[in-house]
């Protein structure tokens, strides 16, 4: 059985097409994504913390030199990459404090439309940053786990 829309249902879907395209739609919806990733990157980095903590090898001076600045290594860019992730989560999510938004309907549309690509961007690079953050300390962990102590 094929669906054959009706002329109201067509007219009813252009509708709701042209107010989806519509910058203040596009500004909510990149907004809500950001505040989503600033979710989940809060609780991924403290999930990530909490097992290093406890799988981790408690005492890294038994590592010998060259894996013990790796962990070290892997730790440091890890966390950093995380922070600045959620620190881009943040700001995509919530703007800069202080941000001026001008009411003249020209410069608010183009307003709406600069900031839902900006959120776009910081969203895209808080993902990879993540991403990279969550590999170094898997990393990190992992290392622990096969070098032997000395």
């Amino acid at each position: 059985m094929t669906f054959t829309p009706t002329p109201q249902q067509i007219r009813d879907a252009d509708r709701r097409g042209r107010e989806t395209a519509s910058p203040e739609r596009q500004l909510q919806a990149a907004t809500q994504q950001a505040e989503g990733y600033r979710n989940f990157l809060a609780s991924l980095t403290g999930l990530l913390t909490a097992v290093f903590v406890l799988k981790g090898q408690e005492d890294l001076s038994k590592l010998a030199d060259t894996p013990r600045w790796w962990v070290i290594g892997l730790l440091i860019t890890g966390f950093l990459a995380l922070v600045v992730a959620s620190w881009l989560g943040v700001i995509a999510a919530h703007g800069r404090p202080g941000e001026e938004i001008l009411l003249e309907a020209g410069r608010l549309l183009r307003y709406e439309k600069e900031r839902a690509r900006t959120i776009w961007l910081l969203v895209e690079c808080a993902r990879w940053l993540a991403l990279a953050g969550v590999l170094c300390v898997a990393a990190a962990v992992i290392v622990t786990w096969v070098t032997p102590g000395t």
